[in-house]
């Protein structure tokens, strides 16, 4: 399969932004890149693809949003052995904890987190967050 979805919740629109520029780096590799909000996909279409990206920001207390990604996250859970995936989100407070959180659940259940990391950025995404969004999407295509 050719194509690699970004699935994403943002609140601000900071975590789509990043979304957004995954998806760049994807296309730049000459790969379909489907950057799609959470709520309008069936986390089963990712059983069959190798690869794709996450994205969302922490909620209450470094937590995802849980009215459809954290449902879409622990459906995927179910199925995310050999996965590759790569984590991505803004946040406004913290020190990050929901992503280290949510990548250690993804190992837990058997995936690779692409980059060894999720990319983080505290606000809006500056130009090296959006870089690092970019080079993401260009690694999600050599998975």
């Amino acid at each position: 399969m050719n194509k690699i979805y970004i699935v994403y919740w943002s609140g601000t629109g900071n975590t789509e932004k990043m979304a957004k520029m995954i998806g760049e780096g994807v296309i730049s590799e000459g790969r379909e890149a489907e950057v799609i909000e959470v709520s309008k996909l069936k986390a089963e279409v990712l059983k069959e693809v190798p690869v794709f990206a996450l994205g969302c920001p922490p909620m209450g207390a470094e937590e995802l949003e849980e009215e459809y990604m954290e449902p879409f996250v622990a459906e995927v859970e179910k199925f995310a052995q050999g996965k590759k995936i790569g984590l991505f989100g803004s946040y406004g407070w913290g020190d990050c904890e929901w992503m280290s959180d949510w990548a250690a659940r993804f190992i837990r259940a058997g995936a690779e987190i692409v980059n060894g990391t999720g990319v983080t950025v505290l606000g809006e995404p500056d130009e090296e967050t959006l870089d690092k969004c970019y080079q993401l999407g260009k690694n999600l295509t050599f998975l």
